[in-house]
């Protein structure tokens, strides 16, 4: 039995635009070598279709959160670290997830980052969903912008960790978003709101 899913974003679909945006971050670090740090588990189908789509040096870096109880100032507290922590100082940053919701998670792991002080840091991720978005955070490069509150496949599972195997992205329910393409790299069309760089 198929699975309730209507097709959103199609292979094709994203084979052409993974590309464009591969060539837009090749131009942008041109002559430089890019640290790509992917956020497990729900980008790495994206991100090994984005760096091979990247032609110039790669160093890849497979990250997971891991909560650790740190004291401060004698008070036990939670805080997000990157398991393993990778070492980016003076180095060109490219921090890569699946999607971009609220941004409250991707902006403490880009400050997260900032901390051991690279030359540079951008973020770019496959799905941008700015009406959900709760800080002021862009992300520099994207390849679909989306409004669907669910959307599973290339990667992204629902809630038993299914579809991540699926060559598309869909909707469960059946109402998929009419997303909106971007220009390559993250460039706004005329009238959009302008970009705000993690850097």
């Amino acid at each position: 039995m198929k699975p309730p899913i209507k097709v959103v974003y199609s292979p094709a679909r994203l084979s052409t635009r993974i590309a464009e945006v591969g060539r837009a971050i090749s131009r942008d670090y041109a002559g430089r070598t890019i640290d790509v740090v992917a956020i497990m588990d729900n980008s790495f189908i994206f991100a090994a279709d984005l760096v091979r789509h990247i032609h110039c040096p790669v160093v890849c870096h497979l990250v997971r959160a891991e909560m650790r109880d740190v004291n401060v100032g004698g008070y036990e507290r939670k805080e997000i670290f990157f398991s393993p922590e990778p070492v980016l100082r003076d180095r060109d940053v490219l921090l890569v997830d699946a999607v971009l919701h609220s941004g409250v998670t991707l902006e403490f792991w880009a400050r997260r980052l900032q901390d051991s002080r690279p030359r540079s840091l951008k973020v770019a991720v496959l799905i941008d969903k700015p009406q959900e978005r709760k800080v002021d955070l862009t992300p520099d490069y994207f390849c679909f912008r989306s409004a669907s509150n669910y959307l599973v496949g290339y990667g992204l599972p629902e809630h038993h960790g299914l579809y991540r195997n699926l060559p598309y992205v869909g909707t469960l329910d059946g109402t998929g978003p009419r997303g909106r393409k971007q220009a390559a790299g993250g460039k706004k069309k005329k009238g959009s709101r302008k970009t705000r760089s993690v850097r």
